[in-house]
């Protein structure tokens, strides 16, 4: 074959070729367009709104807890919190099982409803775990409910537009702060070490049994209401007053609880060799409250666990920061494993 008569043939080939190509792209083109419409509309259509009547932001004329069991709503419980730590925005990651975004449909209120979020949580695009976070709000902030879903969450209003939020996170009456700590120096290191951000502080440097029986108790009934985990850490200024301690905390137990409170004692935490009391005198504090606290007071065995864990200390008394955070982690293991009872 002449040279002119070959390259002719490879020319045909070639065109050839690129007309099967061009062919082959355009079908697969089509189909990756079209499955790209069709997830838009599957996406478009898992929010049915079931009735478009909006009214004035008042108040429902039943109590939420009736509307919610009338219409066989059920509330879900896995996390959906968001926690500061150090006034640096930490948000935890939900657990796969929680709820996914899948379908669901809103029932918006005739007149809408003031509510207060129970946490720090967050504000979703849908309502399920799986949409986008538009953001978050504070424990005690007021959210105007626009509706609630048949999945368990409420539609509320978020910057200038619709968002939602886990309904078991959502309380109709202002609530308690979600953590109080009472007690000496300690607990005002504990403070500047990991901050206010959902909780508060009834402390001062220095201070014992009279501080707690004439500030203390106080302070509580101001700062404490219901959902409120208290945490007191009172003793290493005064370790001879074990029997007042536990004189004081039982005589307010029942008040405590009915008011919704879940009580802790957290125990004195160890010192270095260089502190004015011994390690033997906290056991032995420590010890005798355990034993004589009313049952309902949960108690926090942290001397042993930093006794195990290490602690660092300039003065043997009060700890450096790490140690604090360490310390205040371990607080909260040890009431989320109370709650998940």
């Amino acid at each position: 074959m002449s040279r002119k008569n070959e390259k002719k043939r490879n020319f045909i080939i070639l065109i050839a070729f690129a007309a099967a190509f061009s062919l082959l792209l355009g079908v697969s083109l089509g189909v990756a367009d079209h499955s790209e419409v069709a997830s838009a509309a599957e996406l478009s259509s898992t929010v049915t709104v079931s009735s478009m009547s909006l009214g004035a932001n008042n108040t429902l004329g039943v109590s939420l807890e009736d509307y919610i069991a009338s219409n066989g709503i059920e509330l879900q419980d896995d996390e959906e919190t968001v926690f500061d730590e150090d006034e640096e925005e930490i948000l935890i990651d939900e657990t796969e099982e929680a709820v996914a975004g899948g379908s669901y449909t809103v029932t918006p209120f005739d007149t809408w409803v003031q509510m207060y979020a129970s946490d720090t949580v967050n504000v979703r695009a849908g309502a399920g775990t799986d949409y986008d976070r538009l953001g978050k709000v504070a424990w005690g902030t007021e959210i105007t409910v626009t509706g609630v879903t048949d999945n368990g969450w409420y539609e509320v209003l978020f910057k200038d537009m619709l968002g939602y939020i886990r309904g078991d996170y959502v309380v109709a009456d202002m609530p308690g702060i979600p953590y109080l700590f009472v007690g000496d120096s300690r607990t005002v290191q504990l403070q500047m070490a990991v901050g206010s951000t959902d909780k508060a502080y009834v402390a001062k440097v220095g201070e014992g049994y009279s501080y707690f029986k004439n500030v203390g108790i106080t302070g509580i009934q101001q700062n404490a209401g219901k959902g409120t985990k208290m945490i007191i850490n009172f003793g290493v200024n005064d370790l001879a007053n074990a029997s007042k301690y536990i004189s004081l905390v039982n005589s307010y137990i029942d008040t405590w609880e009915n008011a919704g409170i879940t009580v802790y004692y957290s125990s004195v935490t160890p010192v270095g060799s260089s502190a004015s009391v011994s390690n033997s005198q906290i056991e032995a504090f420590n010890a005798k409250l355990q034993e004589g606290l009313d049952p309902r007071v949960h108690w926090i065995d942290s001397y042993t666990y930093l006794m195990q864990t290490g602690f660092e200390s300039s003065d043997g008394l009060h700890y450096n920061k790490s140690t604090y955070k360490n310390l205040y982690a371990y607080y909260m293991s040890v009431i989320s494993q109370d709650t998940q009872q």
